[in-house]
């Protein structure tokens, strides 16, 4: 009995675990997709790694992200040149913000004592921000 042939992604390299590839494709892009409308769950992130998982194991998934109206250029643009445009960075300051100033309001609403447990996911957004603005901008199209 001879042995199933292994897919071949775009890249040209064969894959025994297409399946998981597939699979975290989906996951991020469903999450991606949730942090459009969830505060805290980011989206372009979730975007960027179901477009490289989709590289790897679903051919028509990583086409369909390339040439989707709102994905596409972000994902181009990062394939290409690892940048992100000022628009989508000042998007993302935005909800971190956002999700910080909720925090920090639920926690004093609610007399949450343990101060470390809100500092903790600040400061991460704090340094997520920092490296999201020392991203370079995608050139002029």
């Amino acid at each position: 009995m001879s042995p199933r042939p292994q897919h071949t992604p775009p890249g040209g390299r064969r894959t025994r675990f297409r399946w998981a590839w597939w699979l975290l494709a989906y996951a991020a892009l469903g999450l991606g997709l949730l942090g459009i409308v969830l505060p805290g769950l980011p989206t372009v992130p979730f975007i960027l790694l179901s477009a490289w998982a989709a590289a790897q194991g679903s051919a028509r998934l990583h086409r369909w992200l390339l040439a989707h109206p709102r994905f596409g250029p972000v994902i181009v643009d990062w394939q290409r040149h690892g940048a992100l445009a000022r628009r989508s960075k000042w998007l993302a300051t935005g909800a971190m913000a956002a999700s910080a100033a909720l925090l920090l309001g639920v926690a004093w609403a609610t007399g949450y004592a343990r101060w470390w447990a809100v500092a903790l996911p600040i400061a991460c957004m704090a340094v997520v921000c920092t490296w999201l603005w020392m991203r370079p901008e995608p050139p002029p199209r």
